[in-house]
């Protein structure tokens, strides 16, 4: 039996750490067992990152483990408890459709979470069914790997299987769980969540046990949690210039979905903005606009001063003290933010050296596409080619002179045509999942045509190389309508 067990598994080596943490932090959970799964997408590619055998991730026993009807070996389920400030209101939450199985560990020694996403009822589901829908999951498998694509930190998909069964929500759809692997599913609104119960040694449990996991270099400083929180503002401000140097709109940054680990998490309303304008927003439930593209640097730092409020007990004794160090470090992000804004906005633009002048350069062009409608992607797509002749922007006096200037700056290096040239491919996506592509791709799944998704996902997979078959995806959408986006829940 043990030499079958062994046979058919494709790899898995969890270890679950998580459950040494105490027991508030998580539940052990009952599976929810469905009808019929049926494997509809498996990530090849990342199967064998993780060390696991895509054949046999393929077989009856792995897609039953897929869909939440089976426990792999040496895993355990958890549901893991959670708070967030949710557009700016606290409440406490938890996995209310997703089930932690464990932490692989692959065979170079990494390790990673793997959770189902829409598995069924946990106990912190509160009114929810628990289940997921085939669209949304589909959705998240599209966007998280063309962010990974990118070059942008985020979670990723292994797999999509669908239910056999039918869920409500504004109409019957049919069901689905993705398979989600993370660095670790630790937010914000973790640590928020044990600060709220004011339990001094789990808040201390949880703080060391994360900078074990994710930043072990810290052991040793004097005062690690500072020091942590210093790292967090870091990798939080590198990653969301990320996403404004290519455009992405999250939709929902509430604080249980800010990953202590620096990636992407949460791929529900998010979109990829075409018109260049800074207020724009694609999420239904975001009625305020709080989450808008240009918002969100402000709302990263407002994310981690709730976070920075957890660690006070853990920076100093002295709590005036504490909240000091607290402020001062969270105050570096802007300064963080802006000097990766700044170098990726100049790589964008083949500028090699920093001038004086950038800055007003930069500001002037993002001016003149906000004021002319200029599609964001496009706009520098066409900027890297040279190519003018259909772009929306040539003619436009104002920009005819911007483009003057740039050229003379370009001048002043001392770099290559040919290294501007390979800078700016290197920094300028070709193709990104536009909203209707992706949308397309999503509605013929729906009636079982997965072809829309498999050729949108091929583009994606190389969105730096400026091929042919790049460029049907290229061309921007009809702009008669609003896109929304929607939570799936």
């Amino acid at each position: 039996m043990e030499e079958q067990i062994k046979k058919n598994n494709p790899g898995w080596n969890f270890d679950n750490s998580y459950l040494r943490l105490p027991d508030t932090f998580y539940s052990f959970n009952d599976l929810n067992p469905v009808n019929s799964p049926k494997m509809i997408k498996l990530n090849e590619s990342l199967a064998k990152d993780l060390g696991l055998d895509p054949n046999l991730l393929k077989n009856k026993e792995s897609v039953s483990i897929f869909a939440g009807n089976q426990v792999p070996e040496g895993a355990t389920p958890i549901a893991q408890a959670y708070a967030g400030h949710q557009f700016g209101y606290f409440t406490m939450l938890g996995d209310g459709r997703a089930l932690l199985l464990g932490e692989h560990i692959t065979p170079s020694g990494e390790r990673f979470d793997v959770q189902l996403k829409g598995s069924g009822i946990t106990k912190y589901s509160r009114r929810g069914d628990g289940r997921a829908v085939l669209g949304p999951m589909l959705r998240e498998y599209i966007i998280s790997e063309a962010m990974y694509a990118l070059g942008i930190p985020t979670t990723r998909s292994l797999a999509v299987v669908t239910t056999g069964e039918k869920v409500m929500r504004e109409t019957i759809l049919p069901g689905a769980v993705l398979t989600r692997i993370a660095s670790s599913h630790i937010r914000v609104g973790t640590f928020e969540f044990a600060a709220q119960w004011e339990i001094y040694e789990n808040l201390k449990a949880l703080a060391d046990y994360t900078i074990k996991r994710h930043y072990p270099e810290l052991l040793s400083e004097e005062n690690r949690y500072i020091s942590f929180l210093r790292e967090v503002v870091k990798r939080q401000a590198e990653l969301i210039a990320k996403w404004q140097l290519i455009g992405f709109i999250h939709g929902v940054m509430n604080t249980d979905n800010v990953s202590i680990s620096g990636e992407t998490i949460d791929y529900g309303p998010c979109a990829f903005m075409d018109i260049y304008d800074p207020a724009t927003v694609f999420s239904s439930i975001d009625t305020q606009g709080r989450y808008a593209y240009g918002n969100q640097p402000i709302i990263a730092v407002w994310n981690l001063s709730r976070f920075a409020e957890t660690l006070i007990p853990l920076i100093d004794e002295e709590q005036k003290k504490a909240i000091e160090m607290a402020e001062n470090t969270v105050s570096d992000f802007t300064k963080i933010f802006r000097q990766n804004w700044m170098d990726g906005m100049r790589a964008k633009l083949g500028l090699f050296s920093e001038e004086g002048e950038d800055e007003a350069l930069i500001e002037e062009l993002l001016n003149i596409m906000l004021k002319n409608k200029a599609d964001y992607t496009n706009t520098f797509r066409s900027l890297t080619l040279g190519i003018l002749d259909e772009f929306e922007l040539n003619g436009v006096e104002e920009f005819m002179q911007w483009k003057d200037r740039w050229s003379k700056r370009l001048e002043s290096q001392s770099e290559t045509k040919e290294d501007v040239l390979a800078l700016m491919k290197k920094s300028n996506p070709s193709v990104i999942p536009r909203n209707h592509h992706v949308e397309a791709a999503l509605d013929a799944a729906q009636n079982n045509d997965f072809s829309l998704m498999e050729k949108l996902l091929h583009v994606l997979e190389s969105p730096f190389a400026y091929t042919e078959e790049q460029n049907e995806y290229v061309k921007v959408p009809e702009r008669k309508t609003c896109y929304l986006t929607y939570c799936g829940t």
